[in-house]
């Protein structure tokens, strides 16, 4: 492992990508330390953190993809998750709508396009979002303090600017992580966000760590306590490897044979688990939906929002329904079944024992179903980890239990293992040794 931090420096594009990265990761990182004016930070910082309800929840879920930049009232508080969103959005209509379908087949040219409308709608989305949590922003109080400071008006018509200006730096950033650095910034510029919330979580388990525990005292964390949270913790980072990592290789063979007299085979792989954290973001979207809602001051009505708080069983129930539902949407969308199956009955591919068109069609949508499935109910599992965890460890907060599965676990191990494979590549075209043991790569990413 330290020879192939060593071998980083004696590569220099390899070097000189990593400096590239790391300098314009900390750019990103400086910004979230710049708060907008105007803005009372200790109350911000109360009501996501000690704050009840749908409107702190909906908080902490956009802090977190931010790195903290909203619970510090800054210009980067929004985070780059106007533009997932957009992207997420262009991704699922591309697929449906059979006039983008086009465009995205045009090329290299088709595939500009699409990004330049992604860049709009992410900046509509920017104005609408900052609007919304704006206004929110000067009609909110948490006890006496009140959390702008300012005209509300110029509050609102500035913050979106400055926001929307932010998130589009931040874009800018992503992008040239792509060009100049090692790739994939976008994902990067979120995992370190994310990251960076961990000496939060160690410092509240430092301060509620009590050696002479009284089994009594549900504020503390023992020594017992650690040991299993660190077990616990190196287990659901080994499962969300397997779960990022596992694919299904359907054997490919070609009718034409090689020089050597021997037919081709390929593989198609199948991952296991398509739709990565979108099942995870769609599912927590609708559900934060109740909990605002549950702030109308309507009797009848908040009583039925009680049935969707944080963590109850109707709660978790329709959550898990929701990922499961969303991996098998999400799946859909991207991999059609009747599409490859054309697709290789053109290029003279075949299953072995499977004939081509509608029974190889029948056979893909038939294995994608059954791998989904079990995708989709580990993908459920380790989203509710965190949950399960607060409700049986009292001591343990959100920011702590938010590193032990959800979308956090899953964005931070799936960037980390892209970073991996991309390094590696490097290493192996210069014939240097890499991280894994005779620089293989790690299996399954790219089948």
């Amino acid at each position: 492992m330290f020879s192939a931090f060593a071998n980083i420096a004696k590569i220099p594009e390899l070097r000189k990508k990593t400096l590239w990265t790391l300098g314009l990761l900390v750019l990103a990182r400086v910004g979230v330390f710049i708060p907008l004016p105007g803005v009372n930070l200790d109350a911000v910082k109360t009501g996501i953190s000690g704050g009840a309800g749908g409107f702190s929840d909906f908080l902490g879920i956009l802090d977190m993809f931010s790195g903290g930049g909203l619970s510090n009232a800054s210009i980067f508080a929004l985070g780059i998750m106007p533009y997932i969103s957009a992207s997420i959005i262009f991704q699922l209509l591309t697929a449906m709508v059979p006039g983008l379908q086009k465009v995205s087949k045009e090329g290299e040219s088709g595939r500009r396009k699409i990004t330049q409308w992604t860049r709009y709608a992410a900046i509509v989305l920017c104005i609408v979002q900052a609007v919304i949590i704006t206004s929110t922003l000067t009609g909110t109080k948490y006890g006496s303090q009140s959390l702008v400071s300012m005209d509300p008006m110029w509050f609102i018509a500035m913050s979106a600017i400055v926001l929307t200006a932010g998130t589009a730096f931040l874009m800018w950033l992503g992008e040239q992580i792509d060009e100049f650095g090692l790739g994939n910034g976008i994902s990067l510029i979120i995992q370190v966000g994310i990251v960076s919330r961990l000496p939060i979580a160690f410092g509240q388990i430092a301060s509620r760590f009590d050696p002479a525990l009284d089994s009594a005292d549900t504020s503390k964390v023992g020594p017992d306590t650690v040991v299993i949270l660190l077990a616990l913790f190196l287990l659901m980072v080994m499962a969300v490897v397997f779960v990022t990592e596992a694919v299904r290789k359907i054997p490919m063979q070609t009718g034409k044979r090689s020089q050597v007299g021997f037919k081709q085979q390929h593989f198609l792989p199948l991952k296991l688990n398509s739709s990565g954290v979108i099942a995870i973001i769609f599912a927590q979207s609708l559900m934060i939906l109740p909990m605002v809602m549950g702030r109308v001051p309507i009797g009848w009505f908040q009583q039925l929002m009680n049935f969707f708080v944080f963590g109850s069983f109707m709660y978790l129930s329709i959550y898990l329904f929701l990922i499961i539902f969303f991996s098998y949407f999400y799946t859909a969308v991207l991999f059609d079944p009747k599409e490859h199956a054309e697709n290789f009955k053109q290029n003279g591919m075949f299953i072995p024992g499977i004939r081509p068109g509608n029974d190889t069609r029948d056979y893909l949508e038939a294995v994608v179903n059954r791998i989904t499935l079990v995708g989709a109910i580990f993908i459920a599992l380790i989203a509710v980890v965190p949950q399960i965890i607060q409700s049986a460890i009292p001591a343990v907060t959100h920011d702590i239990s938010g590193f032990f599965g959800g979308t956090g676990l899953l964005i931070v191990v799936g960037v980390a293992l892209d970073m991996v494979n991309r390094i590696e590549s490097h290493m192996l075209m210069e014939r240097y040794e890499g991280f894994l043991k005779g620089g293989m790569r790690i299996r399954g990413r790219r089948g």
